[in-house]
């Protein structure tokens, strides 16, 4: 089950649910890893969630790409012991369980640590493993409404969720980059670590650059981070159309290009900063220039003068020209859902060898070859399977 890659020969096991760990170990098999994903006997909820796929949940085949599936049941002293006997020669695990519950589990990481030194622990939480909400259940948009980014989405009267999960997804990437450095440590030292991934940390660095406060700034300061003006979306005679010009040579080709020259030699409009105090005047006047074309339209007439994009639905994306030159695109075949088109990776590589793209594992998909390479006979695997341990 050795994929080539960057990681390759780095086992991972994965324990956790839903988007933000799951995605972490996705992003490791990207880069190589073995990942094989250890599910409960009632499923990932992710498997649950809508979907308009009959057959298998969409948000999981798309988070739980690259992995092979066993499904172990931890309550059993039976289903604990092959989880044990999977990390005895692991090199990293991941779960999101809440703090207390892996020691119950007796996979906490002391106990871990002194059966394996060499594994990376890496544990996904809400808020951390400290504190006074260290036990509380974090999610994505409840994180997004404490750290004030749907106050940014909106105003701090409407606040709006921001949907895609990206708090979620951005402590994927935390997860992963946690774990290459652990392992790149562990290269020197012969140990592991544990490596401390929550949706707190994920939700106030996505914010860095507003998560500032001087120390004589009132505490309602604006936090600087939006451009203002004409930067933003806007209605054209069909379609939307992100704009972005906040430098001096872009600024100019906008107005030359939408025919309103004198704009860009007005010294009242010749900074980003100006541009934004005067919004109430420039911004009626490009949506008006704008009418004369759809947004496709302009998106071409701009071309690399001008950064913008024309306001698409994801569908569109899976035959955009970039996106097929960069290929991104792949066509998995899974055993229930059938065959699909999704993301194939997230990181690219220039000479280095990868494996072809493979679909999320179906439920328990793997179980018997997990079982076999950890030296499990049939009948074994099979008694096992009797008591309800493995499925």
């Amino acid at each position: 089950m050795a994929n080539p890659g960057p990681l390759s020969g780095v086992r991972v096991i994965d324990l956790s649910a839903y988007i933000a760990a799951p995605y972490g170990c996705t992003l490791l098999a990207d880069q190589g890893a073995e990942v094989i994903k250890v599910e409960p006997p009632a499923g990932d909820n992710l498997r649950r969630y809508p979907s308009t796929l009959q057959a298998e949940g969409r948000a999981f085949l798309g988070v739980n790409r690259g992995k092979s599936g066993i499904v172990l049941d931890l309550k059993l002293p039976a289903g604990r012991e092959v989880l044990l006997r999977l990390l005895r020669d692991a090199d990293v695990l991941v779960h999101n369980f809440r703090p207390g519950v892996p020691e119950r589990l007796g996979i906490g990481y002391d106990a871990l640590h002194e059966l394996n030194p060499r594994l990376v622990y890496c544990a996904v939480t809400g808020y951390g493993d400290r504190g006074p909400m260290k036990d509380k259940a974090g999610y994505d948009q409840v994180l997004q409404a404490m750290t004030g980014i749907c106050a940014l989405q909106g105003t701090a009267d409407e606040p709006q969720i921001v949907y895609g999960s990206v708090v979620d997804y951005y402590a994927a990437a935390l997860l992963a980059s946690g774990v290459v450095a652990a392992l790149y440590q562990r290269h020197a030292t012969g140990l592991g670590q544990r490596v401390d991934i929550s949706l707190l940390r994920s939700a106030l660095a996505l914010q860095s650059a507003r998560f500032v406060w001087a120390e004589n700034e009132p505490r309602e300061v604006y936090r600087d981070m939006r451009s203002g003006g004409i930067t933003g979306l806007h209605p054209t005679r069909s379609g939307s159309l992100y704009i972005s010009a906040n430098t001096a040579h872009f600024w100019a080709a906008l107005c030359e290009l939408v025919n309103l020259p004198e704009l860009a030699t007005d010294p009242r409009y010749d900074s980003v900063r100006k541009r934004a105090e005067h919004a109430d005047e420039l911004v009626p006047r490009l949506r008006a220039a704008l009418q004369a074309h759809s947004a496709a339209e302009w998106e071409a007439l701009f071309g690399e003068r001008v950064p913008c994009a024309m306001a698409r639905e994801i569908e569109d994306m899976f035959d955009h020209p970039q996106v097929l030159a960069s290929d991104l695109v792949a066509t998995y075949e899974h055993p229930r859902a059938g065959r699909y088109r999704g993301l194939s990776r997230a990181i690219g590589f220039g000479d280095a060898p990868v494996a072809p793209p493979q679909a999320a594992p179906a439920f328990g998909q793997h179980s018997d070859a997990v079982l076999a390479s950890l030296g499990y006979d049939a009948e074994t695997i099979a008694s096992l399977r009797t008591a309800g341990a493995v499925a």
